[in-house]
């Protein structure tokens, strides 16, 4: 494979094949099945990336003859609200040789090994923004450039004297996940990425993708998105508190819900115990426009409906403000116990049975725009989520 790359352009192995070739998503697609039944989709797909049952499995995948590359660029339109996670990989059939393009922090970043070498460079500007971005993946000789909305942001060198000629031989591509162990990364990531590719040119390549995960729907690329995490009422996410790292010293814990309750239905969250007891939940009923406070043996419900809301724990005493008013305020015997932040399960979006694995049906529907636990953020890739939920945008509505 790299012999045959090095004919082409000039020594850059199956970097620029790599680099180059993962695009190619248009509207208007016809979708079919193959023999095997799996989803098959032109490579002029509008593909959206979030929605991988398995955290590094790839969401759709495609093997090309390297006799058959015919150009060593590629573009492609990108769009994401997520800062981290995996874009595209490719690598030669045996994955002696492996490119990966993901975002980190926001920014582009490109891992690649070659030979003995394994490098990784991040930089350019800031793609977690919700718009469409035009990317162009290209080489120049031993280099590997990147390109967004027309100006340079990456540029890689990388040269072996190692290489082994290979003329002939296959490639993977891969969309949204690897086909490498994980542990071969220079650079640890998370690899789900909630955006969506679009419009692209990949080395004039005609091979349709195949579905890894054979005949599931295709979720959509909505048109309008905002930030946020999006439930559409057919599963949650469940956190392991301890997984939080929550201090729960004297002063109690904090929780903050952001968003537009008004829109939202079903259960906001829900937390349980070690021993599976249900401590809390709270529901929102948006036609009749209460919320419903479950707090042990308590139940409390209120009119209010508001656009943030704060949860507040102390010893003793629980409350819901909103702007520094409690709109549920109970003095009361019972008291989450320290043990629930260290051994406990936070779920959000549905309601945690008492079983260990009895969830309730009461899903949430709507737009989360902030869960934040303690001042931090919760980032739902972060946790055991229902493949339904968008983990870092929501459609507007």
């Amino acid at each position: 494979m790299t012999g045959s790359f090095r004919k082409m352009a000039g020594g850059g192995g199956c970097v620029a094949v790599l680099a180059a070739c993962l695009v190619a998503l248009a509207t208007g697609a016809e979708i079919h099945r193959n023999e095997r039944g799996k989803t098959m989709i032109p490579g002029n797909s509008v593909i959206n990336l979030g929605q991988q049952t398995n955290t590094w499995r790839p969401l759709a995948k495609t093997t090309a003859n390297l006799t058959d590359v015919r150009s060593i660029k590629s573009t492609f339109e990108f769009r994401t609200f997520d800062p981290e996670g995996v874009v595209f990989y490719g690598d030669n059939h045996s994955g002696d040789e492996w490119f990966i393009l993901a975002l980190h922090g926001g920014v582009p970043e490109i891992q690649i090994y070659k030979a003995d070498i394994l490098v990784s460079v991040t930089g350019g500007p800031r793609l977690d923004d919700g718009q469409w971005h035009l990317m162009e993946v290209s080489t120049e000789g031993k280099f590997v450039l990147l390109e967004v909305d027309g100006s340079k942001a990456l540029t890689v060198g990388l040269h072996s004297q190692k290489v082994k000629e290979v003329i002939t031989g296959q490639l993977r591509l891969a969309l949204g996940g690897i086909l490498i162990d994980s542990s071969r990364l220079l650079v640890p990531l998370r690899p789900e990425m909630d955006g969506c590719v679009r419009a692209g040119s990949w080395l004039d390549l005609t091979e349709p993708w195949e579905m890894v995960e054979g005949g599931a729907e295709l979720r959509p690329c909505l048109e309008a998105i905002q930030r946020g995490s999006y439930f559409p009422g057919s599963g949650f996410a469940v956190f392991n508190v301890s997984a939080l790292r929550i201090e729960a010293p004297k002063g109690g814990v904090d929780i903050v819900l952001g968003g537009d309750f008004a829109q939202m239905n079903g259960t906001l969250l829900s937390l349980r115990g070690g021993d599976h007891a249900l401590a809390l939940s709270l529901e929102i009923n948006n036609h009749s426009q209460t919320m419903l406070l479950t707090y042990g043996k308590t139940e409390i419900t209120t009119s209010t409906i508001t656009d943030k809301l704060r949860l507040i724990f102390r010893e003793r005493f629980f409350a819901v403000s909103y702007d520094g008013d409690y709109i549920i305020d109970s003095a009361t015997d019972q008291t989450v116990e320290q043990s629930i932040w260290r051994e406990g399960q936070l779920a959000i979006g549905g309601l945690l049975g008492e079983e260990e694995d009895a969830v309730g049906s009461n899903f949430l529907v709507g737009c989360l725009e902030k869960v934040v636990v303690q001042g931090k953020q919760l980032d739902m890739d972060l946790s055991d989520k229902d493949v339904s939920i968008s983990s870092h945008s929501c459609p507007v509505r």
